[in-house]
């Protein structure tokens, strides 16, 4: 027999949490705007190339895969996990997708392998966690090095080339002039906003990341909703590595390097709980775009590349910090 959730604070103090809580996000949600107007602003005035139509376009389109592996990690964070794989899987996928388009195979059918490939990478990572009872970190650090192994072994450690024509067309085009990959990041947002807010299963995602013991004894379905979400999760991680084949026009089994963390500090700067249970789509996107304006910036600016990831890796400590003051406060 399904039962609500398990409250255990009285109707004052809930009410008292829930208005703490909401100022607190609110807050946070302005505090990320703010954090983009500053970077944009100060990149402006170091070099006003920053505020160009094309270089503003330029960001969007290099914040795509941010944000849509991001989003993607969004899903699988609130749930109360982790998705290390990402990066090995878009390796995976472009090499397998390239080559074979390169043996002849349509087109079509290899966009959907692509897909493919991500879903079954998604129910393995899934099962493992919901029904083997694993570590989401551990296992998908496992499978962080099996994709990336399998993606070796499959190509012999070459690059692969001659994408088609019609698959570039595909994924790096545009319609009425906004390139492809902005309205894949775009859709995708949208879909993942109304799976999370305005269904079941992104309300079964919310209460297994914030209490899955309570979601389990009022009948949810924890097993099989996780393996749905880490599902999602790695189809988002397949279509940014179609995203990106289409950009390069090349396939390299080092594709993705990296993906896995700009994917977590995304989630984390646009107010995700790294704890589970919370977390939102928009500000995900806000937080593709501030890690997609400062690595615009300081390489308008000809800081080395590897002062980027210093930059990621100190925004995720921060995003952490602020998200455990915030929940201390709710």
């Amino acid at each position: 027999m399904k039962s609500s959730l398990i409250k255990t604070a009285t109707a004052p103090e809930q009410r008292m949490r829930f208005r703490g809580i909401t100022w607190l996000e609110r807050f946070r949600q302005i505090g990320i705007f703010i954090a983009l107007f500053v970077i944009a602003g100060v990149f402006a005035v170091l070099n006003p190339i920053f505020l160009t139509t094309s270089n503003l376009i330029n960001i969007l389109v290099q914040s795509t895969l941010t944000g849509i592996i991001g989003i993607g990690m969004t899903l699988a964070i609130i749930s109360g996990g982790i998705d290390l794989s990402v990066g090995s899987l878009v390796a995976l996928v472009v090499c397998i997708v390239a080559t074979q388009m390169a043996n002849g195979v349509p087109v079509p059918v290899e966009i959907l392998i692509g897909l493919l490939i991500g879903i079954l990478a998604g129910i393995f990572n899934g099962t493992m966690i919901a029904y083997v009872g694993l570590q989401p970190f551990l296992v998908t650090l496992g499978t962080m090095s099996l994709f990336r192994g399998a993606a070796l072994v499959y190509t012999n450690g070459n690059p692969i080339f001659n994408v088609p024509s019609a698959f570039r067309t595909i994924f790096s085009g545009d319609l009425f002039g906004i390139p492809d990959p902005i309205l894949y990041l775009f859709g995708i947002a949208i879909v993942a906003f109304i799976l999370l807010n305005y269904t079941r299963l992104g309300i079964y995602i919310k209460s297994i990341g914030g209490n899955e013991e309570a979601a389990r004894m009022s009948g949810v379905n924890t097993q099989r909703n996780k393996v749905i979400t880490y599902v999602i999760c790695d189809m988002f991680t397949a279509l940014a590595g179609l995203v990106l084949l289409g950009r390069l026009g090349a396939a390299e089994p080092i594709a993705g390097s990296g993906f896995e963390l700009d994917a977590i500090a995304a989630a984390a700067v646009g107010g995700t709980s790294m704890s589970g249970g919370k977390g939102n789509i928009p500000g995900t996107i806000l937080g593709a775009l501030i890690l997609g304006s400062l690595r615009d910036g300081l390489t308008l600016m000809n800081v080395q590349s590897f002062y980027q990831q210093l930059a990621s890796g100190a925004i995720i400590l921060i995003a952490v910090a602020v998200d455990r003051y915030t929940r201390g406060q709710g």
